[in-house]
């Protein structure tokens, strides 16, 4: 695993980026996601329009849960109001630190 760097933590969400190789992980609980800075932008543009109000569902311990499929129709993530408030935010927060990571570096 690269030697990566926390560009922002929130509640259970934590998303770390890779100066080297240039991948971003989101680590949330038991979850790690790994994207390219691409695809890092595209996943976090679809979650955004997600409204968590449309989405959620009532969970067999009283909670709502906003579902969050995948690809593969058999693995989906399940997120809290809270939860997925501080995972957009982490993702947002860490889109402005690349930006401006970018920026310095290119500046060099």
């Amino acid at each position: 695993m690269c030697e990566t760097r926390i560009l922002t933590q929130k509640g259970q969400t934590v998303i770390s980026h890779c100066a080297e190789c240039g991948m971003i992980n989101i680590w949330h609980q038991n979850l790690m996601l790994c994207f390219t800075p691409e695809q890092f932008m595209s996943f976090h543009r679809f979650t955004q329009e997600m409204d968590f109000e449309d989405r959620c569902f009532p969970f067999p311990d009283g909670s709502d849960r906003v579902v969050l499929c995948t690809p593969n129709r058999d693995i989906n993530f399940v997120f809290t109001d809270t939860e997925w408030d501080d995972f957009n935010a982490s993702m947002m927060e860490a889109m402005y630190l690349m930006e401006v990571y970018n920026t310095i570096y290119q500046s060099r």
